[in-house]
């Protein structure tokens, strides 16, 4: 049994730090900025949010490559890489007068995505540290539960004092300085001793059964879509419910409050095998879901549950399959598990419009409870299959 040391807090707050500027850079980046965009050049809507799609998925297709990287102990090069390729693919972005050179920018920053976000990091931390990382994962979600908090009005004072095409070179910029330094400084360098290669190869195969695999994966996609849907469509449900456009608002702003509250109290129960945070974190958006779509003058209490929910679902990620898998296998079997759900998050808000537009705000509700209720039985189901842990297991390190 090898020995893995501990993440200290001041990595963990570091790496905390630099997803929020990660993830503001390139996923939550459009939700600000679209707008002015439209406003300034034309193009459609669509469009504009289709560009973000279109890093998503670039995203899923590398998550893989990203991973087998990262087994190969890239993981920190790769990281702190991740703020430059983010960095060139906003100056792009910047810089574009036609919608093709638009599109383009939003393929480079769909490679930094899958360079620098939560599956990349998660990666390198399980790789590095092992079951010691469970910790180091939850405490990184706990900050960057705040990224919508402080990247939404920083994104918005930028374009005010800047407009959008300087916001993106000001980001870009942020980027740069930050993201190479702080990596280098929160991860420790790659060992000579650390057995790469020809393990990697050999435990990707046989450390988890296929059926064990495609469980995972069913997961965390239905997971994924599910958050996608919300996040596009939850004000105008929440309309379609009967709610003014300020009370959906109001009602919507408790999300983020309630994510890092869930990510609190998993702290406080970190002991716990993470099939029951799994369980927790379906469970709660299943409830909210159901009890929004039964009775909608009940909102802001289904959303307290949903938030709470989602918010365990980026520890969940990290730290479940981080129990099944010997560390030196973690970061190909999440690379590749990240592959579907990123795919599944981008043709969300294409699907997700087309059952809105055909059937209506109701059906769409009653589909994502349908979809959530599967994903507590596919939990269920994970339960029942998993090997009985023994106290190394419990850990997260397999003998």
């Amino acid at each position: 049994m090898e020995h893995y040391a501990k993440p200290g807090v001041p990595a963990i707050i570091t790496l905390g730090l630099v997803q929020i500027l990660s993830w503001g850079g390139s996923f939550y980046l459009m939700a600000v900025m679209a707008n002015p965009i439209v406003a300034e050049t034309g193009w459609s809507q669509q469009w504009v949010y289709g560009a973000l799609s279109l890093g998503i998925l670039v995203s899923g297709l590398l998550a893989p490559l990203s991973g087998r990287l990262i087994a190969r102990a890239r993981g920190r090069a790769l990281l702190a890489g991740s703020g430059a390729v983010m960095a060139i693919g906003l100056v792009v972005m910047g810089l574009s007068h036609s919608l093709l050179l638009f599109l383009f920018a939003w393929v480079i920053i769909g490679i930094g995505m899958a360079m620098g976000l939560y599956d990349a990091l998660f990666a390198t931390l399980g790789t590095l540290y092992g079951g010691q990382a469970r910790g180091a994962i939850t405490g990184i979600t706990l900050i960057s539960g705040f990224c919508t908090t402080l990247v939404w009005p920083g994104t918005a004072l930028l374009i005010h004092w800047l407009e959008w095409r300087g916001a993106c070179f000001a980001i870009a910029l942020l980027l740069c300085v930050a993201v190479l330094p702080a990596y280098f400084y929160a991860l420790p360098p790659p060992t000579a001793k650390k057995k790469e290669t020809t393990p990697v190869r050999a435990a990707t195969t046989g450390d988890l059964a296929p059926g064990l695999f495609w469980l995972l994966c069913s997961i965390f996609t239905l997971a994924s879509v599910i958050m996608t849907a919300i996040s596009v469509q939850l004000i105008t449900l929440l309309q379609a419910s009967g709610h003014s456009l300020t009370a959906a608002l109001a009602i919507s702003a408790i999300l983020g409050p309630c994510q890092v509250g869930s990510r609190i109290v998993d702290i406080a129960f970190k002991r716990g095998h993470p099939i029951w945070t799994t369980f927790f974190s379906v469970g709660l958006v299943a409830v909210g879901l159901l009890l929004l779509a039964c009775f909608p003058q009940f909102a802001l209490l289904s959303m307290v549950l949903y938030g709470a929910g989602n918010g365990l679902r980026a520890i969940v990620r990290g730290t479940l399959p981080l129990v099944m898998v010997k560390p030196e296998a973690y970061a190909v079997v999440v690379g590749r598990m990240a592959r579907p759900a990123l795919i599944g998050q981008a043709l969300t808000p294409l699907l997700g419009g087309y059952v809105f537009q055909q059937l209506g705000a109701n059906a769409t509700l009653w589909m994502l409870c349908l979809l959530a209720l599967i994903n507590v039985l596919l939990v269920m189901v994970l339960k029942q299959k998993l090997p009985q842990p023994n106290p190394q297991s419990e850990r997260g390190v397999i003998n």
